[in-house]
């Protein structure tokens, strides 16, 4: 089924990240095991849209939520529209296939409040992991980026002369992110003391304290610990200091264009989710402070 060079295509010509490349290989690996062991379909030109639409039944019937299958359908149509500009396929399957509709959930955030007490009143330890941990949950929420972003930091990418940092994000596309003042400083600091602490470190900003490049499961179980200390929000990740930094920005009256190149969103519809943060907001304000407010 083309399988190799359908992958080979995502990683050099679409560069999609490692988890990315993952995530699209459990999918498809699943759609294709569900079609030989239900139809003893082992050839891609045998796939039909009934196949597609008999596999979205089995796993709704296995309560698998509709935001997770039509990301598995998106896996499928990137496959057979690949299959059909190779001339593998004269049809595509996915024409007739109706992905299921997603109920819009709202981002995640931490108020404001919150994270002025985390960075005000928790206390992180003045030595390396203090300090790097620190500096993990200000670059969060300092400049928006991503998880991925963030592990691979190198001290290169940063400049103090015009106190900006580069961030190489999605796509393998490159963009600059002001640095304020104080984060300048966070860093500084903090490279002072991670000089101290390794005498031939990685390259890599951040390390752990064995002096080696961070990983996904480190920084997500950071940002979980300390967010625990300030608030009662279920989900407690990197991701969620992306949205705060995206919601508070718009909720203190930045420009949504801006917004969206700050987070590297490719189109301005992916930041247009938290103007409705902000708008649910402006409605608790409105009913708190007006005598006839009536907005449901």
């Amino acid at each position: 089924m083309k399988i190799t060079n359908f992958f080979q295509y995502l990683q050099y010509e679409k560069r999609y990240s490692p988890r990315t490349l993952e995530t699209y290989r459990k999918d498809l690996t699943q759609f294709l095991d569900y079609s030989k062991a239900t139809y003893e379909i082992s050839n891609a030109g045998e796939v039909e849209h009934l196949h597609i639409r008999s596999w979205i039944v089995e796993l709704m019937q296995n309560n698998i939520s509709s935001r997770s299958i039509n990301r598995k359908l998106s896996t499928l149509k990137t496959y057979f529209k690949f299959l059909i500009k190779n001339n593998y396929l004269e049809k595509n399957p996915m024409q007739k296939v109706i992905a299921p509709k997603t109920g819009k959930s709202l981002p995640v955030i931490i108020a404001e409040n919150s994270m002025e007490n985390l960075f005000k009143n928790v206390a992180f330890d003045s030595d390396f992991s203090g300090q790097r941990d620190r500096l993990i949950l200000e670059l969060f929420y300092g400049t928006g980026m991503r998880r991925a972003e963030l592990i691979h930091l190198k001290i290169s990418d940063l400049d103090f002369s015009t106190n900006r940092i580069k961030v190489l994000g999605k796509g393998n596309k490159e963009r600059l992110l002001p640095l304020a003042s104080y984060l300048v400083s966070l860093v500084q600091e903090y490279l002072i003391v991670r000089s101290a602490e390794f005498s031939h470190p990685e390259n890599y900003l951040l390390l752990t304290n064995k002096g080696k490049k961070t990983y996904p499961m480190f920084i997500h179980r950071t940002v979980k610990r300390y967010l625990s200390l300030v608030s009662t929000v279920e989900k407690k990740s990197p991701h969620v200091l992306r949205h705060s930094f995206a919601t508070h920005l718009i909720d203190n009256g930045a420009d949504l264009n801006a917004v969206k190149d700050l987070l590297g969103h490719a189109n301005l519809a992916a930041t247009q989710i938290y103007t409705h943060n902000s708008i649910s907001r402006l409605k608790e304000v409105y009913k708190k402070a007006h005598p006839k407010a009536t907005l449901s």
